[in-house]
C-alpha cells in the first residue's frame, strides 16, 4: 500500500472516529432523532456508493461516447451499447448511419437508406443472393459514392438488401480502403 493511500485511510478513519462522537454525544440528548439521522446518512451513503459503482454503465447510457478523430487521422470509434460498432458515413451526399460489419463483403443499404440516398427502389433487380444471421436474403447490386472519415470512394460496389434490417451494413468492400482495420480496448480505430 503506498504513502498516499495510508494517508487517505487514515483521513478517512479519523472522519468516521469523529462523526461515530457525534453521534453518540447526540444520541445521549435525542435518540429518536439521531437514529433518524444515522438512517438518512446511511442511506445517503449507500446511494453515492450505488451511483459510483454504476457510473460506468450510466455513463453510456446518457452521455455515449463520440467518434473521435486521433492526431495521425485515425477514427476511433467506441464500442456501442448493443455491443456493435457505428458509424455515420455519407452515401451519395446523404449522412447514413451504419453498422460496421467486417463479416459483409459489400456496403450493404437497408431499402430505406438507398432510397434516401437517391437510389431509385423501382428499377432495382434483386439477383444477388446473400446468407445473414436471419437466413437467405434476395440483394441487389448498386454503385455509391461514399465517404468516411476522409476516406472516400467513387462508383464502388454495393448491394441493397430486399430482407428486413434495422441498419445499413458498413462491410469490407468500403473498410479495406483503410490500411489498418483494429479492434481493441472495445474500440474500432480505421487508419488512413
Amino acid at each position: 500500500m503506498s504513502s498516499d493511500n495510508l494517508a487517505t485511510l487514515a483521513y478517512l478513519a479519523l472522519l468516521l472516529v469523529a462523526l461515530g462522537a457525534w453521534f453518540i454525544a447526540q444520541a445521549r440528548r435525542s435518540p429518536g432523532k439521531t437514529a433518524q439521522h444515522a438512517a438518512i446518512w446511511g442511506l445517503i451513503f449507500i446511494g453515492v456508493i450505488a451511483a459510483i459503482g454504476l457510473w460506468g454503465d450510466v455513463r453510456q447510457t446518457v452521455l455515449p461516447a463520440a467518434t473521435t478523430v486521433s492526431e495521425g487521422g485515425a477514427m476511433i470509434v467506441p464500442r456501442g451499447q448493443d455491443g456493435h460498432y457505428h458509424v455515420m458515413a455519407e452515401v451519395n451526399g446523404i449522412r447514413i448511419a451504419f453498422v460496421v460489419d467486417t463479416g459483409a463483403t459489400d456496403v450493404v443499404l437497408t431499402e430505406k437508406d438507398a432510397a434516401r440516398a437517391g437510389i431509385d427502389l423501382a428499377a432495382l433487380t434483386y439477383t444477388g443472393r446473400a446468407r445473414t444471421a436471419n437466413g437467405e436474403v434476395r440483394t441487389a447490386p448498386i454503385r455509391i459514392d461514399i465517404s468516411l472519415g476522409g476516406m472516400e470512394a467513387s462508383r464502388l460496389r454495393a448491394s441493397v438488401n430486399e430482407g428486413e434490417m434495422s441498419q445499413s451494413l458498413m462491410g469490407m468492400s468500403f473498410l479495406s480502403r483503410f490500411s489498418r482495420v483494429e479492434i481493441a480496448r472495445g474500440e474500432l480505430v480505421l487508419t488512413p
